[in-house]
């Protein structure tokens, strides 16, 4: 039985789209980035973790950790603290390119296996008034970089480079891939 180590919505609807079956349990995790730590290692990192603390509860199952991070100039746009903080984040991505990278790790005992797929996203210039509504709607507030393609922020995006489902939280392809070398889909 393949675990995945989230609790996040976006992800278990990916993973149920595309027919994986799976049990969900969500890690407990200091997800802070460390001084000096470089995005894609810090992504990394925080993926190896959380199938890490999932697999002591799961010893003999198969884990599915990942964690998504947006960049724009080497800077990772977490989720936001509060709503000047999305506001700051959105403003920052209005009319520029970004990267979305989503580091995902199997823990196929006694192997373990850590990858990462990233995605350029470019959003058109937004309206200040797009983004105080967005904001107000409350979506932002959990999500990294301040916003969900698959919701609100879904008609900003004027060119994805890249897989759409990474945006997301979970690059079906790249999990695809992993699962069917370890056995688990055919």
């Amino acid at each position: 039985m393949l675990i995945l180590a989230s609790s996040s919505p976006r992800r278990q609807d990916l993973l149920r789209q595309a027919g994986i079956q799976f049990q969900s349990y969500a890690p407990h995790i200091n997800e802070d980035q460390k001084p000096g730590e470089p995005p894609l290692a810090y992504a990394l990192r925080l993926s190896r973790e959380k199938a890490q603390a999932v697999a002591l509860h799961y010893p003999q199952n198969f884990i599915l950790g990942a964690d998504t991070i947006v960049v724009v100039d080497d800077e990772v746009l977490g989720k936001p603290r509060d709503h000047a903080d999305a506001l700051r984040m959105l403003r920052h991505l209005s009319g520029r390119t970004h990267q979305v990278t989503t580091a995902v790790t199997l823990l196929a005992p006694p192997r373990e296996e850590t990858r990462y797929s990233t995605t350029q996203v470019t959003f058109r210039k937004l309206t200040e008034e797009e983004i105080q509504q967005y904001i107000a709607s409350g979506e932002p507030m959990d999500k990294a970089g301040s916003y969900a393609i698959q919701g609100g922020a879904a008609g900003w995006a004027n060119r994805i480079e890249g897989e759409h489902s990474n945006v997301v939280g979970l690059p079906l392809s790249l999990v695809a891939e992993m699962l069917r070398a370890n056995g688990l889909l055919h």
